[in-house]
């Protein structure tokens, strides 16, 4: 990788990989895109160059890459789980009809793409416990159908035109960076922040049932190491189960109340959110990716928790 676009540098996995990859790349060689309602935060902005890339905007999304001479693509365009039940025909246009224009613009100037799926990828029929890497996909949610048509159509653009695509499917994604964006494992972040401001957590979701998670440090590296994979060993390429630790509500509230005893939760379930999580898998088996490109996850729900609240306490003066 040379010159890199990430596109929807400002979202919730965007604003801390566009920083990772500046820290591996050089600052100048990573464009932070954008739309114009939600620009970039100063840091962002002033770390490197951005511009308005917008995934609907076929052209618009030439002309950057033309400008910047990119050659990678980090294509992080999408409403999360519970926002895109609430509005579907806008995920749809951003998710597989921005992704198609991803898709012509690296077909048209040679890029690398990277569209990262999702555990929600997969529905009720899937096995839940250690899900397999190729087994059934059928999500009963606008965010998983339009996540398997993105694995899809970026299978489709690799073997008829020869686009180097690449995913994995993201559990979860825990951060003390960014706040949560609208997703049904939102409550595995919104709980430490509870827990560093002192307060009671709501949980939305109900007790035993359990979802994989990653912490967003392994979140990044995965999403980097698989982009720099030999192509030759990869045989799935769209899209790797990845994981690293898998739990329900009172485990992650043990493992909080193991440091902070006073801290306490009560249950009040919201039922969309329930239902999209009962429909995913609890864990994946990511045999495939350790094996294809060497990923080994370095935070489990321990490691993590002591991370988060160190890290919330200083950002929040706790």
């Amino acid at each position: 990788m040379k010159n890199i676009l990430v596109i929807g540098s400002t979202g919730q996995i965007g604003s801390e990989l566009t920083a990772a990859l500046r820290d591996q790349y050089g600052s100048q060689h990573v464009v932070a895109g954008y739309i114009p309602s939600a620009p970039p935060r100063d840091e962002l902005r002033e770390a490197g160059p951005s511009a308005v890339a917008d995934v609907t905007d076929g052209g618009q999304l030439a002309a950057v890459v033309k400008e910047y001479k990119i050659d990678t693509i980090y294509n992080l365009a999408a409403l999360l789980s519970v926002v895109a039940e609430q509005k579907p025909k806008l995920a749809w246009k951003i998710g597989i009809d921005g992704l198609w224009n991803v898709l012509e613009v690296a077909r048209e100037n040679g890029c690398a793409v990277f569209t990262p799926s999702s555990i929600g990828s997969f529905g009720p029929s899937t096995p839940h416990e250690l899900t397999p890497q190729d087994t059934v996909q059928r999500p009963l949610t606008i965010y998983g159908v339009s996540k398997v048509t993105t694995e899809l159509l970026s299978d489709y653009y690799f073997h008829k035109y020869g686009v180097d695509t690449r995913a994995v499917r993201f559990p979860g994604l825990i951060s003390y960076v960014t706040p949560p964006g609208g997703g049904t494992t939102d409550y595995a972040v919104d709980i430490f922040y509870a827990a560093a401001r002192g307060e009671k957590f709501v949980c939305p979701i109900a007790e035993g049932t359990r979802m994989d998670m990653m912490y967003m440090p392994d979140g990044l590296r995965a999403a980097m190491e698989l982009m720099e994979a030999d192509p030759s060993r990869l045989k799935h390429r769209n899209a790797f189960n990845v994981t690293a630790m898998s739990f329900a509500p009172e485990n992650i509230y043990r493992e909080i109340r193991r440091r902070m005893p006073d801290f306490t939760m009560e249950y009040q379930v919201d039922p969309l959110k329930q239902a999209i999580a009962e429909s995913w898998p609890d864990s994946l088996d990511d045999s495939a990716a350790r094996e294809e490109w060497g990923w080994r996850p370095q935070y489990g729900l321990a490691s993590m928790t002591r991370d988060m609240l160190e890290k919330l306490s200083e950002r929040l003066g706790a």
